[in-house]
Protein backbone atom coordinates (compact mmCIF):
# COMPACT_ATOMS: atom_id res chain seq x y z
CA UNK A 1 0.00 0.00 0.00
CA UNK A 2 1.46 3.49 -0.96
CA UNK A 3 1.34 6.15 1.48
CA UNK A 4 -1.50 8.07 0.17
CA UNK A 5 -3.61 5.41 -0.32
CA UNK A 6 -5.45 6.04 2.54
CA UNK A 7 -6.45 9.16 1.00
CA UNK A 8 -8.60 7.35 -2.00
CA UNK A 9 -11.89 6.71 -1.30
CA UNK A 10 -13.44 3.36 -2.07
CA UNK A 11 -13.80 2.10 -5.77
CA UNK A 12 -17.26 2.01 -6.53
CA UNK A 13 -16.79 -0.75 -9.80
CA UNK A 14 -15.08 -3.41 -7.50
CA UNK A 15 -17.62 -2.82 -5.29
CA UNK A 16 -21.04 -3.34 -7.37
CA UNK A 17 -18.61 -6.65 -8.39
CA UNK A 18 -18.50 -7.82 -5.41
CA UNK A 19 -22.15 -7.14 -4.37
CA UNK A 20 -22.74 -9.05 -7.88
CA UNK A 21 -21.50 -12.26 -6.36
CA UNK A 22 -22.30 -12.13 -3.07
CA UNK A 23 -25.62 -14.41 -2.44
CA UNK A 24 -28.11 -12.25 -0.79
CA UNK A 25 -26.72 -9.01 -1.23
CA UNK A 26 -28.52 -5.75 -1.11
CA UNK A 27 -27.52 -2.65 -3.32
CA UNK A 28 -28.80 0.53 -1.62
CA UNK A 29 -28.53 3.88 -3.57
CA UNK A 30 -28.85 7.02 -0.77
CA UNK A 31 -29.56 9.38 -3.36
CA UNK A 32 -32.71 11.71 -4.06
CA UNK A 33 -35.35 9.88 -5.86
CA UNK A 34 -34.78 12.68 -8.17
CA UNK A 35 -31.06 11.75 -8.12
CA UNK A 36 -31.89 7.87 -8.76
CA UNK A 37 -34.38 8.54 -12.01
CA UNK A 38 -31.72 10.48 -13.82
CA UNK A 39 -29.48 6.63 -13.94
CA UNK A 40 -29.16 4.57 -10.96
CA UNK A 41 -27.06 0.77 -11.18
CA UNK A 42 -29.35 -1.95 -12.46
CA UNK A 43 -30.30 -4.03 -9.26
CA UNK A 44 -30.53 -1.16 -6.79
CA UNK A 45 -32.86 -0.40 -4.64
CA UNK A 46 -33.68 3.73 -3.58
CA UNK A 47 -33.46 5.01 -0.25
CA UNK A 48 -32.66 8.36 0.51
CA UNK A 49 -30.13 9.16 3.47
CA UNK A 50 -32.83 11.08 5.34
CA UNK A 51 -35.07 8.16 5.34
CA UNK A 52 -32.33 5.39 5.89
CA UNK A 53 -34.45 4.08 8.67
CA UNK A 54 -36.93 2.61 6.37
CA UNK A 55 -34.33 -0.15 5.84
CA UNK A 56 -35.55 -1.76 8.87
CA UNK A 57 -38.86 -2.24 6.67
CA UNK A 58 -37.05 -4.14 4.07
CA UNK A 59 -34.17 -5.96 5.58
CA UNK A 60 -34.68 -8.06 8.62
CA UNK A 61 -31.96 -9.91 8.94
CA UNK A 62 -28.93 -8.08 10.48
CA UNK A 63 -26.60 -10.01 8.93
CA UNK A 64 -27.47 -9.30 5.28
CA UNK A 65 -24.53 -7.54 2.97
CA UNK A 66 -25.68 -4.34 2.25
CA UNK A 67 -23.58 -2.20 0.13
CA UNK A 68 -24.01 1.48 0.09
CA UNK A 69 -23.91 4.44 -2.87
CA UNK A 70 -24.66 7.73 -3.66
CA UNK A 71 -23.24 10.15 -5.90
CA UNK A 72 -19.78 11.14 -4.50
CA UNK A 73 -19.47 8.80 -1.33
CA UNK A 74 -20.16 11.24 0.87
CA UNK A 75 -23.79 10.12 2.00
CA UNK A 76 -23.33 6.73 1.38
CA UNK A 77 -20.62 6.96 4.65
CA UNK A 78 -23.34 8.51 6.92
CA UNK A 79 -25.93 5.81 5.75
CA UNK A 80 -23.44 3.00 6.26
CA UNK A 81 -22.73 4.18 9.89
CA UNK A 82 -26.29 4.59 10.54
CA UNK A 83 -26.80 1.54 9.43
CA UNK A 84 -24.45 -0.13 11.42
CA UNK A 85 -25.90 2.41 14.44
CA UNK A 86 -29.08 0.10 13.69
CA UNK A 87 -27.43 -3.22 13.91
CA UNK A 88 -26.73 -3.91 10.54
CA UNK A 89 -23.27 -6.23 10.73
CA UNK A 90 -22.31 -6.64 6.73
CA UNK A 91 -22.23 -3.04 5.54
CA UNK A 92 -19.97 -1.28 3.12
CA UNK A 93 -19.47 1.73 1.33
CA UNK A 94 -18.78 1.05 -1.67
CA UNK A 95 -18.33 4.99 -2.78
CA UNK A 96 -20.29 7.04 -5.10
CA UNK A 97 -21.89 6.49 -8.96
CA UNK A 98 -19.91 9.39 -10.62
CA UNK A 99 -16.98 7.59 -10.80
CA UNK A 100 -19.33 4.20 -12.46
CA UNK A 101 -17.55 2.73 -14.94
CA UNK A 102 -20.86 0.41 -15.63
CA UNK A 103 -24.11 0.39 -16.82
CA UNK A 104 -27.04 2.85 -15.63
CA UNK A 105 -30.73 2.54 -16.35
CA UNK A 106 -33.10 5.29 -16.07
Amino acid sequence: MRFFDFLKGPDINQGVKEYSTTDGAVLLDVRTPDEYRQGHIPGSKNVPLQSISKVAGMIDNKSTPIFVHCLSGARSRQAAAILKQMGYTNVKNIGGISAYAGKVER
